[in-house]
């Protein structure tokens, strides 16, 4: 089970109901499965279909988590159109084995759903959310 702030929660929600119709992205940073920031991303594919995080953006944001001595607790980003469930590509571009991957639907924009997953040698598994 992890656990996630309302608030953190909120703030992905809001995230990719202001990047729609493109997905947004974004990291959650922190130690000891505690979010001590939420890093929102800019999707350079601007697609609704696919998501890259800007490289030199990621650069920073990955230099921030080290200089903290954070680690890289997850990845998120947004399905526009379908579920909330890792797509094949999802799948083919899960680089961070000990990384949750956070995916935020927007299918029924008036009811977004939050789910998460590991993604491991291409086996998807999801986690629990708590939201506290």
């Amino acid at each position: 089970m992890f656990r996630l702030g309302k608030h953190y929660t909120q703030e992905m929600i809001d995230h990719a109901r202001a990047e729609a119709p493109n997905e947004c992205c974004g990291i959650l940073a922190g130690k000891d499965d505690k979010v001590e920031k939420l890093y929102r991303g800019i999707n350079a594919d601007g697609s609704p279909v696919r998501y890259k995080l800007d490289s030199r953006q990621q650069f920073r944001i990955y230099r921030e988590i080290e200089d903290n001595g954070w680690d890289v607790l997850g990845v998120y980003h947004s399905h526009t159109h379908t579920q909330a469930y890792p797509s094949a590509t999802d799948v083919e571009l899960a680089f961070w084995p000990d990384s949750l991957y956070f995916i935020i639907s927007l299918q029924d924009p008036t009811r977004p759903l939050l789910r998460a997953f590991h993604i491991r040698e291409g086996k998807i598994e999801e986690e629990i959310l708590e939201i506290v």
